[in-house]
């Protein structure tokens, strides 16, 4: 497998409240993690880079060679569960943090599986056979109403209210996690991003720059496009391959 990442605060914003982190297992297993932080300067900041730290080691201590899907599962959501208790607790034993959180997806891709976890609105999508196919659902009050018939997606993509979220990591006690499992083929990418690229990259051109761009350098060229397009937000954006 090979995996390629990169991180950039934007041309608007002062600082870089993304994070991420990925690695390789025992075994040949690659994970990965992107968070993108809310809740102020110093917030939104720590929120992101504690959930990747521990989910990171949670996943470092749990993994075993030849586990089940199931148990995959199970050690994804009880890091990613985990660092939604530590983000949450910090906050509330600090009053300058009140508030802070941060979106996660999360993958480990076990042989040709892989196995992924989110809440907010960082995506997962799979590029294959020159297709481009979303995984994960945003969890936004945009999404809702686009569900609801209450927007089209062109009036969703613009919505002065698309990066209202409904769920993050460490704003309340617990958390309810979506999982998705998809099996990988032989030239598949799988892709990790923050809203900073989708908000400004539509699909399309991110299709089509993926398929112009060795995986290598495939983050840096989306983040790139990013900033081209304004790059009004921290982009972060993480590729795999088998």
């Amino acid at each position: 497998m090979k995996i390629a990442s990169a991180t950039h605060k934007g041309v608007v914003r002062a600082t870089n409240q993304d994070a991420y982190g990925a690695g390789e297992l025992p075994g040949g297993v690659i994970y990965a993690v992107v968070c993108d932080g809310m809740g102020g300067a110093n917030g939104g900041n720590i929120a992101s880079e504690l959930s990747v730290k521990t989910i990171v080691d949670q996943i470092n201590a749990s993994y075993r060679m030849g586990m089940s899907s199931n148990s995959v599962r199970r050690m994804i959501e009880t890091a990613v569960n985990a660092a939604n208790i530590v983000v949450f607790d910090m906050a509330n034993a600090n009053e300058t943090l009140a508030g802070m959180g941060t979106t996660v997806v999360c993958a480990v891709l076990n042989c040709n599986t892989a196995h992924i976890s989110h809440a907010g609105d960082s995506r997962a999508y799979l590029i294959r056979e020159g297709k481009i196919l979303q995984i994960t659902k945003d969890h936004s009050v945009v999404q809702s109403m686009l569900e609801n018939g209450q927007l089209t997606p062109d009036e969703a993509r613009f919505h002065p209210r698309k990066n209202v979220i409904t769920r993050a990591l460490g704003v309340s006690e617990s958390i309810e996690v979506d999982y998705d499992e998809i099996e990988m083929e032989p030239d598949d990418i799988l892709l990790l991003c923050t809203d900073g690229l989708t908000n400004f990259v539509d699909t399309e051109e991110i299709l089509s720059i993926s398929s112009s761009v060795p995986l290598y350098e495939l983050p840096d060229a989306l983040i790139n496009a990013a900033n081209r397009s304004g790059g009004g937000d921290n982009i972060t954006v993480v590729t795999i391959a088998l």
